[in-house]
């Protein structure tokens, strides 16, 4: 079994209502977040697609779990939400426990 196997598939999305447009989140982990020209922050998709519906979510791949969590700790606007997919438990960002 590998380390991949045992971590948990985690996804990101990002609550637009409190995105400050820092860009931080984009600098840590450019392949997940983007700003667009509306200033705000938004998860990609895979395929490198700025996802802007409301609440749209993107899986955290694990390479990049590190940047993604440093950018929901480094986020000024506390708008970065990381969950876990299996239970939808917010383990990184201002819900988290």
């Amino acid at each position: 079994m590998t380390a991949q196997d045992e971590a948990p598939e985690l996804e990101v999305w990002i609550d637009q209502d409190l995105c400050t447009g820092d860009g931080i989140c984009a600098q840590y982990a450019p392949e997940v977040f983007e700003l667009d020209i509306d200033g705000l922050a938004y998860v990609k998709s895979p395929d490198d697609e700025l996802l802007q519906e409301k609440g749209a979510t993107t899986r955290v791949p694990l390479p990049l779990l590190n940047d993604v969590r440093d950018s929901a700790k480094e986020c000024p606007g506390d708008c970065i939400h990381v969950r876990r997919v299996a239970d939808l438990v917010e383990v990184y960002g201002p819900d988290a426990e």
